[in-house]
């Protein structure tokens, strides 16, 4: 078949690699002049397998008035008139529940595992190098009431296949030294950790460089610096897509363009309940004590993962998210944040005092569903294929998920379930 995948991001490219493995003539398109250099680009470089609890939890709720009411609060507001906006947060809400937070978590780690597994195999095929390391992860917690609860959760986590361990003050910091400086504020809250051993780091941008030129040997035809204007269907299939460098048509079309695909998949009828939620990064270079393993913040919500490669030593920093609408625009004070969190926790990783542009300072937006589970496979308009909503999660999510689209276009029965993830439900 025909297939014109629709976003180079990582989602899209590693869709558009299972789909050139299962022998489809593939046509990836993408408004950029380059891949993954939005959502993809400097994201928490965390993959984070086990770790892949929705936002909408029985919680949440209670924090969020807080939350809003706090500049520096892990998650932000920003109202607009928009419909699809209030109706997310609708959704959200009626979330916020211990039944179907449970559920997305089922359903997340087996497609995380899933993605894992094609990970592995995928490092053996292609050996692409971007700085992948089994460095394991800790998650910090700074009150013993949160990680009581959180200790409560290893025994349910372990049921579900992850294999987790809770340390202590003293274990955490004998796990990772960097923690253990009497500056680091964040050492000075800590009271305990949850530490899973078999967690990955790597860079999104480099991996998805790797995976672009392993496409163009598969014979993909990478289309970059044009821009989709138009999806056009005639009864209930789809046609072609109107562009910049003219109409496209194929077989099958697959929306893999993070925040943007709800956009064109209204176009032809199709309502995806997904909203960008905007994250902030940084990348730091490395001239102190920084942890060697994935950190995680559980209270500020931020994480720290040291990555390896031609630049040398770097910590990427990420975290945040707003509700604000489609403006890619970074907020200064929200990047102002993330250093002084990044100071706080780590002082002696780098040189605070140096340019913010030394620190290269980012922001993306991740597509979002209410629920917290992607969008993947069919709709109901034929020929055209979904693939968004992986949220924060993009990273750990995206070889999974392009493996369950492809296989929804080979009309294969996928090896996992999709109880939550199609537009079936």
């Amino acid at each position: 078949m025909r297939v014109i995948v629709l976003g180079a991001g990582v989602v899209g490219l590693a869709t558009a690699y299972y789909l050139a493995r299962d022998g489809h003539a593939v046509t990836v398109v993408d408004r950029n002049d380059g891949v993954a250099l939005e959502t993809s680009f400097a994201n928490g470089a965390q993959l984070s397998y086990s770790y892949v609890a929705p936002l909408a939890g029985p919680g949440v709720l209670p924090k969020i008035p807080p939350w809003l009411l706090r500049r520096d609060s892990p998650l932000r507001f920003y109202p607009r008139l928009n419909v699809e906006q209030w109706r997310w947060l609708a959704e959200f809400v009626l979330a916020c529940n211990a039944r179907q937070s449970d559920l997305t978590t089922r359903r997340l780690l087996a497609l995380s595992f899933y993605s894992r597994r094609l990970m592995a195999a995928l490092q053996e095929a292609e050996a692409i190098e971007f700085g992948h390391a089994r460095n394991g992860k800790l998650v910090v917690h700074s009150d013993a009431r949160g990680f009581a609860a959180a200790c409560r959760l290893v025994d349910y986590q372990r049921s579900l296949g992850c294999e987790q361990t809770a340390l202590s003050r003293n274990e955490c910091l004998a796990l990772e030294p960097s923690l253990a400086l009497s500056s680091s504020r964040l050492s000075q809250r800590l009271v305990g950790g949850i530490h899973t051993p078999s967690e990955e780091v790597g860079d999104c941008y480099r991996f998805c460089v790797g995976l672009e030129h392993r496409l163009a040997a598969l014979g993909v035809t990478l289309s970059l610096g044009i821009t989709v204007d138009r999806l056009v269907a005639q009864g209930h299939r789809v046609t072609h897509v109107e562009t910049s460098a003219g109409d496209l048509q194929a077989d099958a079309f697959v929306l893999a363009l993070g925040a943007q695909t709800p956009w064109l998949a209204a176009q032809v009828g199709v309502r995806l309940p997904v909203y960008p939620l905007k994250g902030y990064s940084l990348t730091l270079p490395v001239a102190g004590a920084a942890p060697g393993v994935s950190v995680t913040d559980f209270k500020r919500k931020v994480v720290y993962a040291p990555l390896d490669g031609p630049a040398g030593r770097q910590l990427r920093v990420a975290g945040m998210a707003d509700i604000a609408g489609h403006s890619m625009r970074p907020d200064p004070v929200r990047v102002a944040q993330l250093v002084a969190e990044a100071r706080a926790a780590f002082p002696a990783a780098t040189d605070y005092a140096a340019p913010l542009a030394s620190m290269q300072p980012w922001t993306g937006l991740r597509p979002a569903t209410p629920k917290g589970s992607p969008l993947l496979g069919a709709t109901p308009v034929e020929g055209l294929y979904v693939n968004c909503g992986q949220g924060a999660l993009g990273w750990t999510l995206a070889l999974g998920s392009g493996r369950v689209v492809a296989d929804a276009i080979a009309r294969r029965t996928s090896e996992i379930s999709l109880e939550q993830m199609t537009l079936a439900g």
